[in-house]
């Protein structure tokens, strides 16, 4: 099978070699991150769907949040366990291509997706009688496509031009499909592949990142000449969102310098680690932070399971 010149039909998964004596201790910490994943956020979309009051601009950007984190635990999670527990670790060139698809534009919906929501709560907390005007459920139906559509397209052209590279080596010192691993396994001219690789990686950080400055540099005047209750209103709905974009943008800049750098020092196994913590961490921490945080979230999910217990009680 020949895909991009290559006469390879796999990769072989090179990050495994240490798993050794420890893959059902790593197994069980992993199965258990991904069902913790899949529960907290199919709990959190379940609430906003069932809960009529949580119909707003602001909830339906949530639920898009926690479908990317689902979407891209289903890219990540059943993969990475098949290969704790496999003496063998290949994995075909089809399927390699199109985990780093799905991975790659989960990360970059999810750096849109906190950028729209920037916007939300600068339209709510700064001009709030113009926020249903501005912020109609169509219109942020239309806007939540739109970010998806490009981060879809813009992915595709990363994936197409490596399809196109000529590759010599197919063995990858990695535990899931990375674009610049792949890459570095090509033996033709990587030159237009880099420049885009470049130029899509300041685009996915610059795009979000100056809409999400100005949203909460906007949000903070307010906050400082506003009243006691405008702070602590603005405070309660922007804290998860911050601590979201935080963590998130740490993860990928760990991410980016693992990825391109040689990092000596540390265990083998820390740094496997930080190669998977924006996959393992975030979407955990997303339905946590903005279901502890935001009070109508936590009073519908009371609300809503308080009231199946009563109903199941009666019966």
């Amino acid at each position: 099978m020949m895909i991009g010149n290559s006469t390879f039909s796999y990769f072989v998964l090179g990050g495994y070699m240490q798993v050794g004596s420890l893959r059902y201790l790593y197994f069980v910490l992993t199965a258990v991150t991904y069902m913790s994943n899949v529960v907290s956020n199919t709990c959190v979309i379940v609430v906003i769907c069932m809960t009529r009051s949580l119909h707003e601009p602001m909830y339906l950007f949530l639920c898009s949040l926690f479908i990317n984190e689902l979407y891209g635990g289903v890219a990540f999670f059943p993969f990475l366990l098949l290969h704790i527990l496999s003496d063998i670790h290949t994995v075909p060139i089809p399927f390699c291509f199109l985990q780093i698809f799905c991975l790659y534009s989960y990360v970059n919906v999810e750096f849109l997706n906190l950028a729209a929501m920037a916007y939300d709560r600068y339209v709510a907390i700064c001009c709030p009688l113009q926020y249903h005007t501005h912020m109609t459920t169509s219109k942020v139906l239309i806007s939540i496509f739109v970010l998806w559509l490009y981060s879809f397209a813009k992915v595709l052209v990363t994936v197409f031009l490596n399809i196109q590279l000529t590759r010599c080596r197919n063995i990858m010192d990695e535990v899931y499909c990375k674009n610049y691993s792949v890459v570095n396994l090509a033996c033709s001219d990587t030159t237009v592949n880099n420049i885009y690789g470049l130029f899509s990686t300041v685009i996915t950080i610059l795009v979000p990142l100056l809409p999400i400055l100005f949203s909460y540099m906007k949000i903070l005047l307010v906050c400082f000449s506003g009243s006691k209750e405008t702070r602590q209103k603005a405070i309660s709905t922007c804290a998860p969102q911050l601590a979201s974009l935080l963590n998130f943008s740490f993860a990928c800049f760990i991410h980016i310098l693992q990825s391109r750098m040689v990092v000596s020092g540390f265990p083998e196994v820390l740094q496997i680690f930080l190669s998977l913590y924006h996959m393992i961490i975030q979407p955990i921490l997303n339905p946590l932070m903005f279901g502890l945080q935001i009070s109508t979230i936590r009073n519908a999910c009371k609300n809503l399971f308080c009231h199946n217990k009563q109903h199941t009680d009666l019966m």
